[in-house]
């Protein structure tokens, strides 16, 4: 049942979406995603195009079908991206808790802001729309 529900996830192409995408403004991120014509909207050609690379990914050895096997690397895959954002959580986490007291406070939280940091390149304490593309660019490299 548990491979039912991932191949049925994989298959729709929601697998890929992260928490990031959940707190993103709904839908935006699978429109930018998909989107590939640049029209505001998600065709019927688009998401079939999107199934089919989506099952050429999947089916990583070619033969044109996708197998017990691939699923089970595919499933692997998604557990070791989810470890490895566990990690990252934890480690922002840590860095937030300036005092070391294993909690970290509102005003803790509130003073930890490195994507903005990272996005003011001129350190004027705003972001330019350039200095907002910027940063976009970045993350969507590193989400794919």
């Amino acid at each position: 049942m548990k491979h039912s529900a991932i191949l049925a996830g994989l298959l729709l192409g929601l697998v890929p979406l992260c928490a990031a995408a959940a707190q993103d403004m709904p839908g935006h991120r699978i429109l930018q995603r998909l989107d590939t014509n640049g029209d505001g909207a998600i065709s019927k050609d688009e998401i079939l195009a999107a199934r089919e690379r989506l099952f050429k990914r999947l089916d990583r050895n070619g033969d044109g079908v996708i197998d017990e096997n691939e699923i089970e690397t595919a499933r692997q895959a998604i557990e070791d991206r989810a470890q490895a954002a566990e990690a990252r959580l934890g480690k922002r986490w840590r860095r937030m808790d300036k005092n070391g007291d294993g909690k970290v406070t509102e005003n803790e939280f509130q003073a930890s802001t490195p994507l903005f940091d990272l996005a003011d390149r001129n350190g004027d304490g705003r972001l330019s729309a350039d200095e907002i593309a910027a940063i976009r660019k970045i993350v969507a490299a590193h989400a794919n």
